[in-house]
């Protein structure tokens, strides 16, 4: 069985709460290659990790990140919602795949790429999302390493390659089949695939030839990849 970069989603949220220090230090600890963490910023722009709009579903505050300072909220979670500097260090030695949800526009992707900077994490750091997230970022860093997100089967246009020029294209796993992977390597990209969380599922993707998979299970990929 060929050898896959094993991508951690969110950390490990099936060991602890989803893209905490806790659980980008369990992924680590469970032979993940790189962690995805989600990110957007708070009211003062402080870029911090958390993927939905709202802190209601994981912390039980129905507010807007993009409404609160990063002081009001740390002190809204009791310091639990990692800045993305403090996430990096922790993960210091790992890829990391930085999400942006919520379409950024420059301005805030500018906001990330300076933290990465800062933290002199560039050559380890890559980002995905969306087309619009994705020229935001390219804007932001002409050098970024990009995996563009698609969710079609219809591949990307041309032009839109051209300005974005991603390293990787990221689709959604139920999408790829052995024609969508042999198109993407033809056209010279890296594919990888999110987010497969059975180990039939994985396996059926390593047999594609995907060259990455991000899971929620990144234990179980390991655990597939050291019995191959």
């Amino acid at each position: 069985m060929r050898n896959v970069t094993a991508v951690a989603h969110r950390g490990a949220p099936y060991h602890a709460r989803e893209n905490t220090l806790r659980s980008l230090r369990i992924a680590r600890e469970l032979g993940a290659d790189a962690v995805e963490i989600d990110v957007r910023l708070t009211r003062d722009g402080v870029p911090v990790l958390l993927h939905d709009e709202t802190l209601e579903r994981l912390w039980e505050l129905d507010k807007p990140v993009r409404a609160l300072t990063a002081a009001e909220l740390a002190e809204a979670t009791a310091q639990r919602v990692p800045t993305l500097a403090a996430a990096l260090a922790a993960t210091e030695g790992s890829r990391v795949m930085l999400d942006l949800p919520g379409s950024p526009d420059v301005r805030a992707a500018r906001r990330v790429v300076d933290v990465v900077r800062d933290c002199r994490a560039e050559d380890r750091v890559y980002y995905c999302a969306g087309a619009a997230a994705m020229l935001a970022v390219r804007t932001a860093d002409p050098a970024a390493e990009i995996a563009l997100t698609w969710t079609t089967l219809a591949p990307p246009r041309p032009a839109l390659l051209d300005a974005v020029r991603p390293r990787w294209l990221n689709y959604r796993f139920g999408l790829v089949d052995r024609d969508l992977a042999a198109r993407v390597h033809r056209d010279g990209y890296l594919l990888s695939v999110w987010t497969p969380d059975t180990v039939r599922a994985m396996r059926r993707l390593l047999d594609l030839g995907v060259d990455s998979i991000t899971t929620n299970r990144v234990d179980a990929l390991c655990a597939l990849r050291r019995r191959g």
